[in-house]
């Protein structure tokens, strides 16, 4: 959530930023400069009348004791009044700061001033970019034919157990999950990163806090009787953590990792693009998450990206580096690099990992704060997450890249945790 004093001291620059990202933001931004100046003027008004009910009912007191019951009782019909004027205000100056809280949330965050302009991910502008792109074999097959062929994952099974997006990982598919989790877990404590465990269900506030709601709300999975949210990210319960707290900041940077199932509703349409593995309603993700201080956040964004970088250069992927553009990036963050592994038997690149940098936008919603030692005063606090990494597309780009025709040749980092080198 963008602070309401940047947005009245800074409404151009809003809505100029805001257009980088595609969003006409002059009436939202006029909306909320007027609803936070009727709320303003609302207190006031409450505050004054406040005042003179106070002031009166002293007199009251006063009056009956001079024995002045006649203008005890035309003082006491006017506190009478007051207190309605005020009830009836107090309703209204509740109505006006929940329209003002919610048109605040549908407001994005600004993105940086780097991010390019576009539209769309064709947009986008790639940063880095390996030489030694795999050329497609006669021979070659996508991975939902290998993975057959192997008998490691059961698109059809997975269907008729839930529906489509569900696949069923088995026999070494399976291990192959689970080793990849563990590598990413271990890769990521080695860089300092504190692995959790967090739940995989998130109540609303949580949703809030890290932007998901309500920009989102049609996307996640929602259990209705319960009023709960399953993840969509790690990135969420990880980041709640830390809701309405005040840290330290020796404390900072908070460095934490976690495994989640993740949830989504968005798995689109039909066609190559979606196929296999490629877009799922449910899948394994291996998070991290940091909370830095604001003057270190961008220096902590480039850590985290060489980070991500080091996992698929150990797991020997053809990979590129690309900024997202205005029209790509995310509703909660200012400046997004995703990763995104070449697949040799599709031709085609996919994505593997989002690191963000959201700046104070989340950790406003957070109610997120610190304080140096000595100083009463809090600051708002940066957070970053990144993918590290998604697993259905790495998986992917692992059997179509590595086959040959006496199976699937495992990445050397992946030998210990498999207990194989080899796929057949």
């Amino acid at each position: 959530m963008l602070n309401l004093k940047f947005i009245q001291e800074n409404k151009d620059f809003v809505v100029e930023r805001l257009a980088v990202k595609n969003f006409d933001a002059k009436e939202t931004v006029d909306k909320i400069i007027t609803l936070d100046n009727n709320r303003r003027q609302m207190m006031v008004e409450t505050e004054t009348k406040q005042a003179l009910m106070n002031t009166i009912s002293k007199e009251i007191g006063a009056l009956m004791k001079d024995g002045e019951k006649h203008e005890a009782e035309k003082a006491r019909q006017e506190t009478f009044k007051l207190k309605e004027e005020i009830a009836g205000l107090s309703s209204q100056l509740a109505k006006v700061t929940d329209e003002l809280n919610e048109t605040l949330l549908r407001l994005p965050n600004l993105p940086h001033t780097s991010v390019p302009k576009g539209k769309s991910e064709a947009d986008n502008e790639i940063v880095r970019i390996v030489t030694d792109i795999p050329q497609r074999n006669d021979n070659d097959v996508p991975h939902w034919e290998l993975a057959k062929k192997y008998n490691i994952i059961d698109f059809e099974t997975g269907v008729k157990i839930t529906g489509a997006g569900f696949p069923l990982y088995k026999g070494k598919g399976a291990k192959l999950q689970r080793a990849l989790i563990n590598f990413f877990l271990d890769e990521n404590t080695k860089a300092g990163y504190n692995e959790v465990m967090p739940p995989i269900m998130v109540n609303q506030d949580s949703g809030y806090g890290t932007g998901q709601l309500p920009d989102k709300d049609g996307q996640m999975y929602y259990v209705n009787e319960d009023k709960l949210y399953l993840v969509p990210t790690a990135e969420v319960p990880v980041t709640n953590i830390y809701r309405d707290m005040i840290l330290e900041g020796e404390q900072l940077p908070i460095k934490n990792t976690a495994y989640t199932p993740c949830f989504r509703r968005e798995a689109g349409s039909y066609g190559k693009d979606v196929r296999g593995l490629n877009r799922l309603h449910q899948f394994d993700k291996v998070e991290i998450v940091q909370i830095t201080k604001p003057e270190l956040s961008y220096q902590t964004l480039d850590e985290m990206v060489k980070h991500v970088e080091s996992l698929l250069v150990k797991l020997e992927l053809p990979y590129r580096i690309v900024k997202l553009c205005g029209g790509d990036l995310s509703f909660t963050s200012a400046l997004t690099y995703d990763f995104e592994v070449y697949s040799k038997a599709q031709e085609r690149w996919l994505e593997v990992s989002s690191v963000s940098n959201f700046e104070e936008f989340q950790a406003n919603r957070l109610k997120l704060r610190y304080k140096e030692k000595g100083d009463k005063r809090t600051i708002t606090a940066h957070t970053l997450n990144g993918s590290a990494l998604a697993l259905p597309r790495i998986v992917a780009a692992l059997l179509e890249n590595n086959q040959t025709p006496e199976g699937i040749n495992l990445p050397k980092v992946l030998h210990a945790f498999m207990g194989c080198e080899t796929i057949n």
